[in-house]
């Protein structure tokens, strides 16, 4: 009998000695697993990232123009929840749409999950390298950079102070679109206008570059410009006027479209997957999206304002952002495919009743049924 409590006396010493020991390397364990799946969940948020959010937040997220950047304390450390929601289901009156299925958006709950992981525990410069090696790198906004030497011409004027201020803002934010002299382009309305200036007030003219314009590419630049900013860009508008023309240079814009057959045919067979359905297998237009093949986009739209309208879509719109899901090289096969229509481009299009044919796109429509 002394035996057997001996051994049992042994053996509840080896347990006592044994569970210590193994609570210790069984939280180690749990802990590696937790960061190993940490890890994998942020490599996979990258992925999920560079196709769905680097064409308004930046490879690096910093942000692109009225898009605010994600790279800062503050989002850091923004509740898991209030994140999940915010992607989930968007915000309104902003342009961040919903992205969550259940929200009519395209990313399960997996997904918005990496997503929040890379975002909280992810860095920055790793995701950029995801970005690039994916080809996903947003196109470049269109700028203008004015001469040391023009805004010193331009702050002798009578409202010179408030113009030199005004003018690098507009040439970084606005000029792509509404052209680098306020002309206006086929994308965006004049600016440099007597019209303008004897109808609009300051106070609606803030209003508008604030908060944007529902339903066009004017988007709200609230979140990237101070209120200071958007006040000295309505005195250049009030006051542009006094600008004498041509002291704004022209924007050297390098060319885009190919007249390579291959490169067309890559850009047509996207756009009957991704376009037709709303454009019209011919890019004549539906009640869904204006006309693409028509004399009046064409010759007056930039292949730089067109790559941009893909890439970065229109808020409130149809039209959604296709920079986070084509690559550089095939957003150029769009614009190549687009152009190699303005030849033959009706003066006038004839839009289709309705969004298109059905049936599917074109390539699918157009085999034949056994």
């Amino acid at each position: 009998m002394k035996s057997w409590s001996l051994i049992g006396l042994i053996a509840t010493a080896i347990i006592a000695l044994a569970l210590p020991v193994y609570a210790f390397n069984e939280t180690n364990r749990m802990e590696t697993a937790k960061a190993r799946l940490l890890a994998e969940a942020v490599t996979q948020g990258e992925l999920v990232y560079a196709q769905n959010c680097v064409v308004c937040h930046g490879a690096d997220g910093r942000g692109i123009g009225t898009y605010p950047g994600l790279d800062n304390e503050g989002v850091r450390a923004m509740d898991y929840e209030a994140l999940f929601k915010t992607i989930e289901r968007g915000r309104y009156g902003t342009a961040m749409a919903a992205w969550g299925v259940s929200e009519g958006g395209v990313l399960n709950s997996q997904q918005l999950d990496q997503l929040i992981a890379m975002i909280q525990s992810g860095d920055w410069t790793k995701t950029a390298r995801t970005v690039d090696a994916a080809g996903l790198n947003p196109p470049t906004v269109l700028k203008v950079e004015i001469p040391a030497e023009t805004l010193a011409e331009v702050a002798k004027l009578p409202h010179g102070q408030v113009l030199a201020e005004a003018l690098p803002l507009y040439a970084a934010n606005c000029s792509g679109c509404h052209g680098p002299s306020g002309e206006g382009t086929a994308i965006a309305p004049i600016l440099n206008d007597a019209t303008l200036r004897s109808q609009k007030s300051d106070e609606e003219l803030n209003r508008i570059i604030t908060n944007g314009v529902a339903g066009t590419l004017m988007a709200g630049w609230r979140q990237a410009l101070s209120s200071q900013e958007i006040a000295s860009l309505v005195g250049l508008l009030r006051n542009w006027e006094e600008i004498p023309p041509g002291l704004i240079p022209q924007p050297e814009l390098p060319p885009i479209a190919s007249s390579d057959a291959e490169i067309i045919a890559a850009g047509g067979e996207l756009f009957s997957v991704a376009c037709a359905t709303c454009h019209g297998p011919a890019g004549q237009g539906t009640r869904m999206a204006p006309a693409l093949n028509v004399q009046s986009f064409l010759t007056q739209t930039p292949d730089q304002a067109i790559k941009t309208i893909i890439a970065q879509g229109v808020p409130n719109t149809r039209m959604p952002a296709w920079g986070g899901r084509l690559t550089d090289a095939e957003l150029n096969s769009l614009v190549s495919f687009l152009r190699a229509w303005e030849p033959t481009a009706p003066a006038v299009a004839q839009p289709l009743p309705g969004g298109g044919q059905g049936g599917g796109p074109p390539w699918l429509r157009n085999k034949t049924n056994n």
